[in-house]
Order: C-alpha cells, then structure tokens, then sequence
C-alpha cells in the first residue's frame, strides 16, 4: 500500500509523527503537511502567493515534505507536481489532529479539508483526532488508524465521500467500541478578548466554549463522550434537497420580469 500522510497542525507536530510510525508498519508512507501549524483554516488554498517546500529530517533520515500553505494545499501539490510521476496513493489520512473535529468543527477544520481535498481528487480519505488538547497521547489511536487501513481500503466509498473519525482521549482499555455516527450540531459560544499590545494597540483573541453537545451515541459527540470511537461519513456536496422542490415552485421568473 501506499499512504499520503497529512494534518493541520504541521509536520512536526507529535500526532502525525505517531501515526507516521504506525502507518509504516504496513505501507509505504509519504508525508506532506504544512510547515507550521495551520488548524482551522478551512478548505482554503493560497492562490496569491508561491508555496515553498523543504524537506524535513528526523533521527538523521528522511520524514517527509514541508510546506508552506494549507492542508488543502498540500493534497493538491502532492497530487499534482511533488507525487505526480509516481503512482497514485491508495489512501490519505489527515491527522491525527490534536483535538476533535465534531458538530461545526467540520467546517473550520484543517485536517477534515484535507481529507475533502483526497475525496474530491478519488483518492480514498479519512481524517482522525485524538478528543483533547491536554497531555495527548496518540498512539492508541495511531494504531486504531493501522489496524482500520485495510477495512477502510475495502469499502466502495461513493464519489465525493470520506470518512472523519475521532478518537476518545481515553486509555485503550476503557473505549467501549465504536460507532457510527452523524455529524452533530454542536457550535461554539465564541468571545473575543480584548488586549492591548505594548504599544496600546488593541488586539483581538478568539476563545470560546462547545455548547449544543447532544448525548445521543448515534451523534459525532455523544459516541464520544459515551467512550466510543466515532466514525461518521462526510460529502463535499452541500446542497440541501428537501427545499429544492420550494424554491422550483417559486415564480422566480416573474420577479426577473420585475427589475
């Protein structure tokens, strides 16, 4: 197998290093990933500016290619110039992300763009994160990640599909399985604080607090409050059906008349 390493939290972060490290086990393993961290970027690609690659060593070897955009654009440059002579990969996998990507998290995330990026280009994609910011240790779920590869690689993923999987920061032992699940609703309940610099200059900080967190197990943040890892199935394609039909039925035509 071949496996195309990414994340949002830059190539020398501790989460794609533990999964580098178990990935290996089974595949060859090619890792690009932004130079710095890039966390909540969304699905953004730098158009405006060139990007930069370096290569990165560990321990006096290879690691992987360091670039200076976004996750996004690391798919895309994998894909289409630093990889393209070579065959293409049998899978991405964005992570492990250093806090869950759950409810609306989905939208900003860095690490499930990446995995959206894999799924628009047909390339089987799963994003994974390890459910705190506190003391994490990855290598539970670097190792769910190399034991669930080839069940992944055996799925018949409809076009446009990935899966994002986030994993309980809990001992091995104590996660109760998995589950299924669909993206929650939970949001943030956002403030900025305000600050000054040293030259009275203010400047704003985002923080905020999840709120919404539904209980249900069958919801990205109720599995995994209950201990279960959650896997649930995302599209890129975000078109709402159940109105198409009201918006047919409106004389929209009429109101062009109008103008």
């Amino acid at each position: 197998m071949r496996v195309l390493l990414t994340n949002d939290d830059g190539i020398n972060a501790p989460g794609i290093v533990a999964l580098a490290k178990a990935i290996s086990q089974i595949a060859d393993v090619t890792i690009v990933a932004p130079a710095t961290e890039m966390s909540a970027v969304g699905h953004a690609i730098t158009l405006s500016d060139p990007l930069r690659v370096s290569e990165v060593q560990k321990n006096g070897d290879f690691f992987g290619y360091a670039v200076s955009g976004t996750p996004a654009d690391c798919i895309k440059l994998a894909h289409w110039a630093l990889l393209k002579d070579q065959p293409k990969p049998d899978a991405i996998i964005s992570g492990i992300n250093l806090g869950s990507n759950t409810g609306i998290n989905v939208i900003y995330s860095g690490t499930v763009s990446a995995a959206t990026e894999g799924a628009i280009l047909g390339i089987p994609s799963f994003a994974i994160s390890l459910t705190t910011f506190v003391d994490p240790d990855f290598s539970y779920a670097a190792d769910f990640a190399a034991g669930f590869l080839p069940t992944f690689l055996s799925l018949k993923l409809p076009k446009g599909v990935f899966l994002n999987i986030n994993v309980p920061a809990i001992a091995g032992d104590k996660i109760k399985g998995v589950k299924i699940t669909r993206q929650g609703m939970a949001n943030y309940e956002e403030q900025y604080h305000v600050r000054e610099d040293p030259y009275h200059r203010k400047y704003y900080w985002l923080t905020g607090q999840k709120v919404n967190v539904e209980s249900d197990i069958n919801i990205d943040d109720g599995a995994i409050n209950a201990g279960y890892i959650s896997i649930t199935p995302i599209h890129y394609n975000l078109t709402f059906d159940p109105l198409l039909q009201e918006l047919h039925n409106l004389d929209l035509d009429m109101e062009l008349a109008r103008k």
